[in-house]
């Protein structure tokens, strides 16, 4: 398959999955029809614009091509008719994110190559494309990004697929097989430490219910308390 083709395909196959996760996570929020379409529509494209103004594409690929549009608001219809029969819709929207940034890690980092940058800079650049349109969506729901208080690899595993992509394309066997076994990678990594809860690690006094810091003794410390003043 040629270069450009299996970069649209995989491109096409992020914006549908990003914006079911997007349209999904929408209904859980109880946004009404037209929040649905609009936190799919940007959830799914925020990354490719990310990655096209970097790149300098101008106009991006996204506001190129009607594909671009179409495949999110078909998959913002799919989410609302098929939301009653999704008993999880939160397991739902990470199943769908999963496949999304593996999917655009990988088109991210192998579009980035095919423009000239370096290796590191487009596994970079990929990372930026896998975890952009979860920024934006979390941000329109009002929540904390997963990049940034998931804990459980969200960016790693972006890297993991961005690499192969970078490793397959230096020794020329970068294709269809490549660009699958680096979505499949990602898709892997990140359903398989939502699975074992793995965690990265975080400072120790954000940690819900930490016990008190122990003395010299072995013993927790009392809290201080202040003495009350008298009423007067």
């Amino acid at each position: 398959m040629d270069a450009t083709v299996l970069s649209l395909v995989l491109d096409l196959s992020g914006v549908f999955v990003f914006a079911l996760a997007g349209a999904l996570a929408a209904v859980r929020a109880r946004f009404d029809v037209i929040g649905l379409v609009v936190v799919a529509m940007v959830s799914s494209i925020g990354g490719g614009l990310v990655r096209d103004v970097l790149l300098g594409t101008e106009p991006p690929l996204a506001l190129q091509d009607w594909k671009y549009l179409a495949v999110p608001t078909a998959a913002a219809g799919l989410a609302w008719w098929l939301h009653p029969r999704l008993a999880r819709l939160r397991r739902s929207v990470r199943v769908a994110d999963a496949f999304g940034l593996g999917f655009f890690s990988v088109s991210g980092t192998a579009t980035a190559l095919a423009a000239g940058l370096a290796p590191p800079s487009a596994c970079l650049l990929g990372v930026l494309t896998g975890v952009g349109g979860g920024v934006i969506r979390d941000v329109l729901l009002r929540e904390v990004p997963l990049v940034l208080s998931d804990g459980q690899f969200y960016a790693l595993a972006a890297l993991a697929g961005a690499l192969l992509v970078a490793v397959t394309w230096h020794l020329q066997v970068y294709g269809l097989v490549a660009a699958g076994a680096g979505v499949a990678l990602v898709v892997a990594l990140r359903l398989l430490t939502l699975r074992l809860r793995w965690q990265l690690p975080v400072p120790a006094d954000r940690r819900p219910g930490r016990p008190e810091r122990a003395g010299r003794s072995g013993r927790a410390r009392p809290r201080r308390q202040r003495p009350r003043r008298p009423r007067t």
